[in-house]
């Protein structure tokens, strides 16, 4: 039986895909935050926890890494997503390879950080679980947070280690524990060649719990998969090199580091230009067609020409008006009168670039300037 998974979606360009976050063992979907921002504005982000995990139901134990494959497809039907790239975290990681071994339709790409195809002695794990159920989560909250980061960074940063030992001790104990035995059976090296999504592993240089040697069994048993190792790092690599673990999923999964700021920095000022409504209609607007038109001018015009330091906002603001009277290009001209008139351009501006441009690009042209600006004012008055 599936459960519903907690979750978040957060919206990214329309027809540009989407990213299916899967946290480790004892955490919940806040510990993705570094990579939101940058990875939604390529793709919609889905971030969820794993069930016994944060806002995520916890049926009694044992678990098996099968069903939470499953509890993952089942909210991806949901969501009406036929297919995504799954970036998975430790018990994540295990997830990902599940459902990239028995569900390889559904996987665009697959990015495995900080994991393993078998995550060591199963005595191990089945002894942590019976310590949990005993005693309580919180008995080995401590000693799980300092295998999460490198001495260094706890030493450096006390409120990290007091939020992560937050959000462990929000985890149910059933549900840790039963997930504890999900990876004590987990077992993926004979299947891993079924694997055919592009595959990136990422491993922490000092990560007590899956080091690189361990990773390496993810790169020799999935067909063209390649490993990157980032450091100073443990096991949450995502958080203590958030910078480079997003570049390389960023890279991983299509997607140039370099556009994506330029779109980020595009869509601040066309939004600064042109107001939030004017942008959020043309984005819900867009389409699989029009979305490559839409990222094109996002990030050109706005991102580069827009954002140059030569010239100011206010400059640029009559520059445009004055080529798209000349131009004769209605549509656009109104538009960019009525963003005028609301960033506080006076009207009697607005009139001596049109009678500029009416003696230099002629008297029809400029006529229509003046009829398009007469009928903002009157709309800006009403």
């Amino acid at each position: 039986m599936t459960v519903a998974l907690a979750h978040d979606v957060i919206a990214g360009p329309h027809g540009a895909g989407t990213v299916v976050l899967l946290g480790s063992l004892g955490s919940d979907r806040s510990m993705w935050d570094p990579q939101i921002a940058p990875l939604s504005s390529i793709a919609t982000v889905v971030r969820a926890d794993h069930r016994g995990h944060g806002g995520s139901p916890a049926p009694d134990g044992p678990y098996t890494i099968a069903e939470l494959g499953h509890d993952v497809l089942v909210l991806l039907d949901e969501l009406q997503v036929a297919r995504a790239h799954l970036v998975g975290l430790s018990l994540g990681g295990a997830v990902c390879q599940w459902i990239a071994i028995h569900r390889p339709e559904r996987v665009s790409s697959l990015t495995l950080l900080c994991t393993a195809a078998r995550f060591g002695d199963p005595t191990a794990w089945t002894a942590r679980a019976d310590t949990v159920r005993r005693d309580g989560l919180s008995s080995i909250a401590g000693s799980i947070v300092e295998r999460w980061f490198t001495p260094a960074l706890a030493d450096r940063d006390p409120e990290l280690v007091e939020r992560s030992l937050a959000m462990l001790h929000g985890v149910d104990d059933e549900g840790y524990a039963a997930c504890c035995e999900a990876l004590a059976v987990w077992d993926a090296r004979p299947d891993l060649d079924r694997i055919t999504a592009r595959t990136l592993a990422v491993a922490g240089d000092g990560d007590p719990a899956t080091p690189s040697s361990v990773m390496s069994e993810l790169v020799e048993g999935i067909r063209g998969a390649r490993m990157e190792v980032v450091g100073p790092a443990a096991h949450l690599a995502s958080i203590e090199q958030a910078g480079d673990v997003t570049r390389l999923v960023l890279e991983h999964i299509g997607a140039d580091p370099g556009r994506v700021r330029a779109r980020a920095i595009g869509d601040s000022v066309r939004r600064s230009v042109l107001g939030d409504e004017h942008v959020d209609r043309a984005t819900a607007a867009a389409t699989a067609f029009t979305e490559p038109f839409q990222d094109f001018i996002t990030r050109t015009a706005w991102g580069d020409i827009w954002s140059r330091p030569g010239l100011d906002h206010r400059t640029r603001r009559l520059l445009t008006l004055a080529i798209l009277t000349a131009m004769g290009n209605e549509h656009e001209l109104d538009m960019h009168i009525r963003a005028a008139l609301r960033a506080g351009i006076p009207p009697e501006q607005l009139a001596e670039v049109f009678l500029h441009t009416a003696v230099y690009a002629g008297v029809p042209n400029s006529n229509r300037a003046f009829a398009s600006a007469a009928s903002a004012l009157r709309d800006a008055d009403s």
